[in-house]
């Protein structure tokens, strides 16, 4: 006998599933627009080329400012012929380089994850997300997809510039990077990206139209540079500046490249001051170099080492990683009377 009453089994959908293929579409929609893949590669194209017109000649010229200030000071006139050395200058390129290359790279973390929050916000105005509400689309999984979208792209552009500035360093011939640099390098810009993933998204999630999203990716992309240090040290800015630029998501994501790109390149500038030209103030001068092409930022007063900002790195993702999980559902929220039916899908 055959049992009528057997109710069928439901299924539960599966949820990596509906993870890759939502990732896969929101993918597919971005690099199917290409004026926007245009602009998104753009900008850091667009920053590098200023610096290499019109930048570089200029922090090129700070270093004999710094040579001449300091053979006054210490009154020793082998540190101002260090400009006419033909080897220390060269060293001196790179370390220049490296410094703004960096910089450009931790502005390009953020700038790229911009570009790809407005799809994001994009979907939310054009009603597509009215779409994912009236599907069996999980919001968890709806909001995890938008993330791993975004940080799939900021990484995939970050690491095409990376090998770009490679390229650069080594048509210049200043590539002095070892293998264990490279990697670290990655490391930090991976890292980087996902801060800036999480920064983003958490100012996304209270836009709602496309072109209040593109207004403030325009004021952040013109002043990020300033405020993350890339530009200029943030030991120029005034004292109370410092402090506030310290909580910025890209701060410590800048100073950390910038110490992968320059520690073999200054080891072999100290090296070469120290032992080979044997300046008698050489640590006068590595020291005075560092106060414009550094690494180092200080938090109230206190100069943090590069594993301290990894660990101030790591606080600043778990911030944000709290607040986007309270803001989570502002990302996927739908425009319109169909808002609630997320709120039925666990």
């Amino acid at each position: 006998m055959t049992n009528n009453n057997m109710n069928p089994v439901k299924t539960k959908p599966d949820f990596f599933e509906q993870f890759f293929q939502l990732t896969k579409r929101h993918l597919l929609v971005f690099f199917k627009n290409k004026l926007r893949v245009f602009f998104t590669l753009m900008v850091p194209f667009i920053i590098f080329l200023i610096y290499a017109l019109f930048l570089r000649d200029l922090e090129l010229s700070t270093v004999s400012g710094i040579l001449d200030d300091l053979a006054t000071k210490q009154g020793n006139a082998e540190i101002k012929e260090l400009a006419s050395d033909e080897k220390f200058m060269h060293l001196m390129r790179t370390l220049v380089d490296s410094w703004m290359l960096s910089g450009i790279l931790a502005i390009t973390t953020v700038t790229v994850s911009l570009q790809c929050n407005i799809m994001i916000v994009n979907d939310r105005e054009q009603g597509v997300n009215r779409d994912f509400a009236s599907s069996p689309v999980s919001r968890n999984v709806l909001i995890c997809s938008y993330f791993a979208f975004n940080f799939l792209v900021t990484a995939l552009i970050c690491l095409i510039f990376l090998i770009v500035c490679l390229i650069v360093l080594g048509g210049l011939m200043e590539f002095f990077l070892t293998f264990v640099d490279f990697l670290q390098i990655v490391g930090v810009l991976l890292y980087a990206s996902v801060v800036a993933v999480l920064f983003t998204t958490f100012i996304c999630s209270f836009v709602k139209r496309d072109s209040t999203m593109a207004s403030i990716n325009t004021i952040l992309c013109t002043v990020i540079g300033f405020l993350i240090g890339a530009f200029m040290p943030l030991a120029m800015l005034p004292t109370a500046i410092q402090y506030v630029c310290t909580f910025i998501p890209g701060t410590f994501s800048c100073s950390l490249l910038r110490f992968s790109f320059m520690s073999t390149p200054l080891s072999m500038l100290t090296d070469y001051v120290t032992n080979t030209a044997q300046l008698s103030q050489s640590s006068e001068l590595i020291s005075e170099l560092m106060l414009n092409f550094g690494y180092n930022v200080s938090f109230f007063g206190i100069d943090l080492a590069p594993w301290a900002q990894a660990i101030g790195q790591l606080i600043i993702i778990i911030i944000f990683f709290i607040l986007n999980i309270l803001s989570g559902k502002k990302v996927v929220k739908v425009l319109g009377s169909v808002g609630k039916k997320f709120k039925k899908k666990k």
